[in-house]
């Protein structure tokens, strides 16, 4: 792996970062991560928890400590596209219109209940995410990079929401859970809320995450495992595969092809996080149900019986054999 001008392998500003967000935010070690896996690969991430989890803290810490820019919307029903793209405002001393960007011209951008807004509002945002531009009237607007998209659901309220359409979330690379901290974290929450707030500098800037970027994409991924994962999506569709067709019943429709192209870029993230240039197996099984679970759509059945897509993918995990890639010193 390359190193950068000041002889630190690229994986030291990675861990500053962390570090200098973590001054802020206590615990959710598994969410920062993930936050970073998904800028590095140009990924966007769904986050599920309960309100007072610090989601939008983290969001503006980590923009904070990359030097980026960061935007956050509070998604309602009454949104429009327009408020979140932007649009054209007649000037009426100039007799011209002029073009008004929305807040998704960020680089780190917030979509608080995303499933409080309309499907057309939350269409507009995920074309953004998908083709990283805008066309307001007859003119096409590229988003700054990086840009990562982290969108938030409620999971308790339900009255008053829009559910993303599968297409929609497929669109996510990844779907990250999240817990309640534990007795101590929250005590250390506390102690740090009641005391002055710290300052988070930036440790890049972001035309060095973008080198960065371009440093995963050189990580190493053997054939056998890109063949795995492809086999795991596979068999989400066809339990019977690996002998789990008892679990056929539970899914109506697998994971679709996006589910095997973001879990090989996911972990070559992974693996960058970790110092090395080179993907193991255990990259891709850490990330499996982050990029899996939000894209299984389970049957009525699975609601009955209160099987959860992480039970399936969990058994189709531990049944589907592991491979043997060639090792990293041999290619």
């Amino acid at each position: 792996m390359d190193v950068t001008d000041n002889g630190h392998r690229p994986t030291g500003a990675v861990e500053q970062v962390l570090y200098e967000v973590k001054k802020t935010i206590v615990g959710q070690d598994a969410l920062l991560e993930r936050l970073m896996v998904a800028l590095l690969s140009r990924g966007h991430i769904l986050v599920e928890g309960v309100p007072g989890l610090a989601k939008t803290l983290a969001v503006k810490a980590l923009a904070q400590a990359i030097g980026g820019d960061f935007h956050r919307v509070q998604f309602t029903p009454d949104l429009v596209p327009a408020d979140i793209v932007g649009t054209r405002v007649y000037h009426q001393a100039s007799g011209e219109f002029q073009v008004s960007l929305g807040p998704v011209f960020t680089n780190l951008l917030l979509a608080d209940e995303i499933n409080r807004a309309p499907a057309k509002v939350q269409s507009a945002l995920l074309e953004v995410m998908q083709e990283q531009q805008v066309t307001i009237g007859r003119e096409t607007h590229r988003i700054p990079r990086p840009f990562l998209v982290m969108a938030t659901q409620n999971p308790i309220e339900s009255e008053g929401t829009y559910p993303l359409p599968e297409a929609q979330v497929d669109r996510f690379m990844m779907k990250v859970l999240v817990g309640y901290p534990s007795p101590t974290e929250e005590f250390v929450i506390v102690e740090r809320a009641i005391a002055p707030a710290p300052i988070t500098h930036a440790i890049v800037d972001p035309r060095r995450l973008i080198e960065m970027q371009s440093q995963v994409e050189q990580v190493y991924v053997d054939p056998a495992l890109i063949e795995y994962s492809v086999r795991l999506a596979n068999a989400t569709r066809d339990p019977a595969e690996v002998g789990l067709g008892e679990l056929q019943r539970y899914v109506s429709f697998g994971a679709s092809p996006r589910a095997s192209i973001n879990l090989v870029l996911a972990a070559r993230a992974m693996a960058y996080l970790r110092g090395r240039d080179y993907v193991l197996v255990s990259d891709l099984a850490e990330l499996a149900l982050d990029v899996f679970r939000h894209r299984l759509v389970l049957s009525y059945e699975a609601l009955s019986d209160d099987v959860t897509a992480d039970q399936i993918l969990t058994r189709v995990l531990h049944a589907l054999p592991v491979p043997t890639p060639v090792a990293a010193g041999n290619r």
